[in-house]
């Protein structure tokens, strides 16, 4: 495995790689690398010829100074973990280096980044297209991984692709969760273990929204959610939004749509943590 921190090392290995018409496989990281992280760089040495994980804690994409500050950075167990998961480059490059000038793109997403996480924090997803347009340009991929975790980030990286025309197969991967069903998060580093239990309670709640649908309007779910999540200890609910999963705009019946996510932020403690479920 080679660690590489220069765009022009990468682009020459690459460059060297691509020749022999080997497929590459890219997965974006900020490190913190968990088996959420390990799931979709198995599924992308399985899928390409050449794996490349980066590692990078992008600042244009946190609109927090201190959540930028305290997000957890451990480098080298990261490295060890790829290694051990046979990738064979790591791209980690400087904040100079990505950015060796202010990026004044603003990217159009209509109304994809307007709500939920684009509602709370305002100009997150333009960092978000920043940093992986950047990212698709230098590495070139063929497939790129992202976790459905994260699941309004997957929709604005596909409509970026689309609006870019770059040739980039996007692949989502299914959410890995802890044994106590807390999805997988670099965040959850920051938690206590009484904070974790609590936390556990968030997916537990959308489990049993789910099974209570055909009681509840979408509104009056969503307000069951919320007033449940909020009656946990040291829970505190952001947003609750039940939506259509392609343009993510919220659904006001269940036949609006053949395909709807709940999709939910909760501050444990200053801990702000995000999941989602699917209801058809």
């Amino acid at each position: 495995m080679k660690i590489i921190d220069t765009i022009s090392e990468i682009e020459n290995q690459l460059q060297g790689c691509r020749k022999k018409g080997e497929t590459i496989g890219l997965v974006p990281t900020m490190g913190a690398l968990h088996e959420g992280h390990a799931s979709l760089v198995k599924r992308c040495t399985a899928d390409n010829n050449i794996s490349v994980v980066s590692v990078f804690v992008n600042p244009t994409q946190f609109n927090n100074n201190e959540d930028l500050k305290l997000y957890p950075r451990t480098p080298e167990k990261d490295y060890e973990l790829l290694e051990e998961l046979g990738v064979d480059y790591v791209f980690s490059p400087s904040v100079e280096e990505m950015y060796p000038e202010e990026d004044k793109r603003v990217f159009d997403f209509g109304q994809l980044d307007k709500v939920m996480e684009g509602e709370f924090r305002p100009g997150h997803f333009n960092g978000v297209a920043q940093i992986v347009s950047k990212l698709f340009a230098i590495i070139k991929p063929d497939n790129a991984y992202f976790g459905e975790k994260d699941f309004q980030q997957l929709a604005i990286v596909r409509d970026m692709v689309r609006q870019l025309s770059m040739p980039v197969n996007v692949i989502g991967m299914p959410i890995i969760r802890e044994s106590n069903r807390l999805a997988m998060s670099s965040r959850n580093q920051r938690l206590s273990e009484e904070q974790k239990k609590n936390a556990s309670e968030i997916y537990k709640v959308l489990r049993e929204s789910k099974s209570s649908m055909s009681e509840y309007t979408p509104e009056k779910l969503s307000d069951y959610v919320i007033a449940r999540i909020n009656n946990v200890p040291g829970l505190k609910t952001e947003y609750f939004q039940i939506v259509d999963g392609d343009n993510l705009q919220q659904v006001t019946v269940w036949n609006d749509s053949d395909y709807i996510v709940g999709c939910i932020a909760v501050f444990c403690g200053d801990v702000r943590l995000i999941d989602n479920i699917r209801y058809k």
